[in-house]
């Protein structure tokens, strides 16, 4: 089915293999990840993660052959909704999020689908939904997770520079900002103060935004641990340039950090904490 002319949402198809039958999703965003997304589905297969929450991928019109219906039924994967328009990750999870709360969710979970996030602790995820709790960062660094093969570049990034500006910005203590692997309440979704749905978030300004805005305005948030492994040879899979991307990931955390994605009317309207 194709949604098109829908107010912050960009023009996509789905494709539903079945319909809903759990109380929370997961939103995998990809582009052409190749072998990479089918090993991250086998090991949720194996784990049985599909009994705790539907599998949904947000593709970004991949063309490498990822997502042959017959692959992903057999992986378990409940709905296929395709990218019809411009952006990237923003896009993608704009997408996934207004399907996912029109579809009745309570809650949204998103993980890469690059296969470095241990797509098994998805139940501890829901586990804090259930508790009340609205964000739920998956964060490596705190005790019971696990950083396996991780760049010295990308740990000194995260730990100095990425974590302690969010951190900052929140105001709440934040170990593992970059990861996607995270959770959001259907309450903090609808919050009139946060508005995910909005065109300007196209690349990662949207994960930045919602790390920060839960706890801008009062909600709960917490930390689980993951795990978050590097291949041990070959290319690191990332959709980051090193330059170029790190440069533009830090001009989103600064404008993050000045309030340029609040929506406008609620500007001056933060709980102050």
């Amino acid at each position: 089915m194709l949604y098109k002319n829908i107010k912050g949402v960009p023009r996509f198809e789905s494709f539903e293999y079945k319909k809903r039958t759990k109380d929370y999703v997961i939103l995998i965003p990809i582009i052409n990840e190749g072998d990479r997304i089918h090993k991250e589905l086998k090991r949720a297969q194996d784990s049985k993660v599909s009994s705790y929450a539907d599998i949904v991928i947000c593709d970004g019109e991949s063309t490498d052959g990822c997502t042959v219906e017959e692959k992903l039924k057999l992986l378990d994967v409940n709905t296929l909704l395709v990218k019809r328009d411009v952006g990237k990750q923003g896009a993608q999870l704009r997408m996934g999020i207004w399907w996912a709360l029109e579809r009745g969710y309570k809650g949204v979970i998103t993980i890469d689908g690059n296969n470095k996030d241990s797509i098994e602790d998805v139940p501890r995820f829901i586990e804090k939904l259930e508790q009340g709790y609205d964000f739920v960062q998956g964060s490596r660094f705190i005790k019971g997770g696990h950083a396996i093969n991780t760049p010295l570049v990308r740990t000194v990034a995260v730990r100095l520079i990425h974590a302690p500006i969010i951190s900052l910005t929140a105001h709440k203590h934040f170990t593992d900002t970059t990861s996607a692997y995270r959770a959001y309440s259907r309450k903090y979704l609808e919050d009139e103060r946060v508005q995910p749905l909005r065109d300007i978030f196209m690349t990662y300004e949207l994960l930045a935004y919602l790390s920060v805005r839960a706890t801008q305005i009062g909600m709960s948030a917490c930390e689980v641990p993951v795990t978050r492994a590097y291949p041990k040879k070959g290319k690191t899979p990332t959709k980051i340039s090193f330059f170029r991307g790190n440069s533009e990931l830090m001009n989103i955390l600064l404008k993050n950090a000045f309030g340029a994605y609040k929506p406008i009317k609620h500007l001056n309207n933060d709980i102050s904490h």
